[in-house]
Parts: C-alpha cells; structure tokens; sequence
C-alpha cells in the first residue's frame, strides 16, 4: 500500500477562466516542486491540454491522471477522471460535440490555449468552453465509466454549479461513491444533511485556475497500485 499526496482538481491556461500562465508544463513543474504524488488536469469541458501535460510530467516521478470539469445541462460541475489518456481524449471529443456552437469571445471569457509539452502554444479552441454540454447528470455516469472513468460531483458545498445547489438534494440512483468537498469544515454538516453523502468517499481539491492555488502536499490518498488505475480504484473503494 502507498500513501500518496494528491490534487485531483487543476486548470490549466485551456479553460476560458485560467490563468494563461497556468501551462501544463508549469503545472508539471511546479507539481513537482511542491511534492505532489498525484496530479489531475481537469479543464472545464475538455481534456485538449492532458496530452501535453502527460509528456511535460515524464521524469518528475508523480502520476498523471487526464480529467475533465464537465458542466451537465443542469449546470451541475463534475469532475470525470480517466484511468487511461485515449479514453479522456475519446471522451473529450464526445463532449465537444454536445457542447452549443458558440464562438469563445476572449474579451469577455478569456483564452483557450492549447499547448505543447513545451509551452508552445499549438491552437485555440473555437467553441466557448464555459457552456454547459447537452448531457445530463443521470447519462453522464455511464458515458464515463464505458470508458473507463468515474465522476466525482464538483464542490457541492458550493452554492452555484454544484449538485446540491442546481438539483437542491442528492438523488439515490447519482451513481458516484466519492464526492468533492473544498471546505474540509462543510464535511460533518453536509453528511448530516444528505443522508447518501455519509457511505461517499471525500476529497478536497484546489480547483486551482492559476498556479499559486495548486494544492501544497497535503491531503492524502492511501493506494494499492501506485498508477492511474489504483488512484481511481481508491477513490471508489476507499483508502482516503
């Protein structure tokens, strides 16, 4: 078994509100820096930026995980993790298709950079990210895990975007086993609210959208394979 520091929650300059400083190769390095063991790139409705990131974090040692901040037609921000880059890429392109064709204005929104394992920027992408994609929270489980992925609803002690906020509860049938809380003080109160929330599993993530909001090693994720594949397991099966 392997202790294992994590933050599962990073956007990088791809998402319409990341900084454009937050490239994966900084994100890798400064991953790196700060002794993380686990990282996850999880851009808001894409996984464009996992195949840059994947190359620029080979030789720091810790692993990489491609992961998307996907917002259902409900609004609802979840958190979809892959064990494998083909399957988020597969995914991504199935997202890209329900997302509503509306061209990103960067003045209003920001830009969408895709980048390099060098920080080259290679393109843009056309449609604005920030929109929620024609899928719903119910579907969006078994899109994920017919590719190998698992959701994890997104801040829920959030009071916008997140699931307790946009359905006001949370169903029995949600098909998810872990959750993310960032305010470690909301865990007990949500518990006792939401009778489901107290068989998930908990995470706390930075949701960082710039480089100095990454996570400093902290929290922690107990594994039994030290892979992609073993961190998706213990956040189902436990281990936190």
């Amino acid at each position: 078994m392997f202790e294992l520091t994590y933050d599962l929650h990073i956007h990088s300059c791809l998402s319409p509100c990341g900084s454009d400083e937050s490239t994966p190769a900084n994100i890798a390095g400064l991953a790196s820096i700060i002794e993380l063991d686990i990282v996850a790139l999880a851009d808001h409705n894409t996984c464009k930026n996992c195949p840059a990131f994947f190359k620029a974090a080979q030789g720091f040692g810790f692993i990489s995980i491609a992961g998307m901040e996907i917002m259902t037609e409900e609004e609802i921000h979840v958190l979809c993790l892959f064990a494998e880059l083909e399957a988020a890429m597969d995914f991504d392109e199935y997202v890209y298709s329900l997302l509503f064709p509306m061209k990103n204005d960067v003045n209003v929104f920001g830009n969408q950079f895709i980048m390099d394992e060098t920080d080259k920027i290679i393109g843009e992408v056309e449609n604005c990210l920030i929109n929620p994609a024609a899928i719903g929270f119910h579907a969006l489980g078994s899109e994920v895990k017919s590719r190998g992925g698992i959701i994890i609803p997104a801040h829920i002690e959030r009071a916008a975007f997140s699931l307790i906020s946009s359905l006001g509860f949370v169903p029995d049938d949600c098909g998810f086993d872990c959750v993310e809380i960032r305010s470690k003080e909301a865990v007990d109160n949500l518990k006792m609210q939401h009778e489901y929330l107290q068989k998930c599993r908990v995470i706390h993530n930075s949701d960082a959208h710039d480089l100095e909001s990454l996570s400093i090693a902290g929290n922690k994720l107990i594994v039994s394979e030290r892979n992609a594949k073993g961190v998706l397991e213990a956040l189902i099966y436990g281990g936190i």
